[in-house]
């Protein structure tokens, strides 16, 4: 599969999605009024709709030749496979999802993903085409869908008449091995500060929290929202309010923290929001974002990001964030 994604500029607020759809058996109901999902010879098939960001992409191929694992803590990991001298663990989606395959003539696809710096493959039905959008167009899951999916959509969109999910595969891979889901060291070390304050956008309320618990306990003031549109409207309401009283922005607030991923607004567009303003450049903006690799870093260095830091390493957040408003309190510097 062709990276098309290397062609879109960052900062645009749009995102490429590959999508692709799971063959699904409709649960249908018994006697006694309870769902029994097992296919029968009179199962009604559902075609549901997905999509996952070309970003996390590496290739989407057939299906391999898939080899059992001794031990595995969930039944949707179907083995692994060797990809050009990679052994990649493969999970079958609908499986993880719990729903039920219907098997069809069409061969399964497999969509082989790359982030957090791991390496997954998801067996799926089959994959359309890709589409590029506007994270405008992206609604967040209402509390319904967020419920029933175990949280693994985070998003929600319209594409030709089509409801399609987005799914969060960080979840997923996170669930089924602990150790690559976020973690939260000890900071290891007396991080009084001087009350600097912190602004966080990420569309995850576990990964929200998880934040600002280590930032408050090295010292940060934390204000958290849940997509990039909400951090910039309170950071216009910041610049109002310092250049009204005229008092430096640092009155308000001291660094933004960033996910990438977000409804509405994403966290590139935000930077390269932060960083065209006169006042507000000011401020440190550090990304925390699974897309955050050796491929996709130039992304947000183009948008004038200061620094960037992959998932799940949560800890390092305090200590760049402190050396980046420090940096900034030296006399001579003078912000791009």
């Amino acid at each position: 599969m062709a990276q098309t994604n290397i062609l879109l500029e960052a900062g645009t607020n749009e995102l490429e999605v590959v999508e692709f759809y799971l063959d699904e058996v409709v649960p249908s109901s018994g006697d006694d009024g309870e769902e029994t999902p097992e296919a029968g010879p009179a199962e009604e098939a559902y075609r549901g709709f997905y999509g996952v960001n070309v970003a996390k992409v590496l290739e989407i191929i057939r299906m391999p030749k898939v080899t059992e694992l001794p031990e595995v803590q969930h039944p949707s990991v179907l083995g692994a496979f060797n990809l050009r001298s990679r052994i990649i663990p493969l999970v079958d989606l609908a499986m993880w999802l719990g729903k039920t395959h219907i098997q069809t003539d069409e061969q399964p696809k497999t969509i082989v993903t790359e982030f957090n710096n791991v390496t997954t493959a998801f067996m799926v039905s089959g994959v359309n085409r890709i589409h590029r959008i506007s994270w405008e167009k992206v609604e967040p899951p209402n509390k319904y869908v967020a419920a029933v999916s175990n949280n693994t959509v985070i998003g929600v969109v319209k594409l030709e008449e089509r409801i399609v999910f987005l799914l969060d595969l960080e979840k997923v891979v996170a669930n089924l091995n602990p150790k690559l889901g976020l973690r939260l060291d000890d900071l290891g070390a007396d991080w009084t500060n001087a009350g600097y304050r912190a602004l966080i956008a990420d569309d995850s309320a576990l990964v929200r929290e998880m934040q600002r618990d280590l930032l408050e306990k090295a010292g940060f003031t934390v204000e958290v929202v849940s997509n990039g549109r909400a951090a910039w409207e309170r950071l216009e309401e910041f610049r109002r309010r310092a250049e009204e009283e005229k008092r430096p922005i640092t009155d308000f607030v001291h660094v933004v923290v960033s996910d990438i991923e977000m409804p509405i607004m994403d966290g590139l567009n935000l930077t390269n929001r932060i960083k065209s303003d006169p006042l507000l450049k000011k401020l440190p903006v550090l990304l925390f974002s699974s897309l955050i690799t050796d491929k996709l870093r130039h992304k947000g260095e183009s948008v004038g990001a200061d620094d960037q830091i992959s998932k799940p390493e949560v800890t390092q957040l305090a200590r760049r964030a402190l050396t980046l408003i420090k940096e900034r309190e030296q006399p001579d510097h003078a912000p791009a």
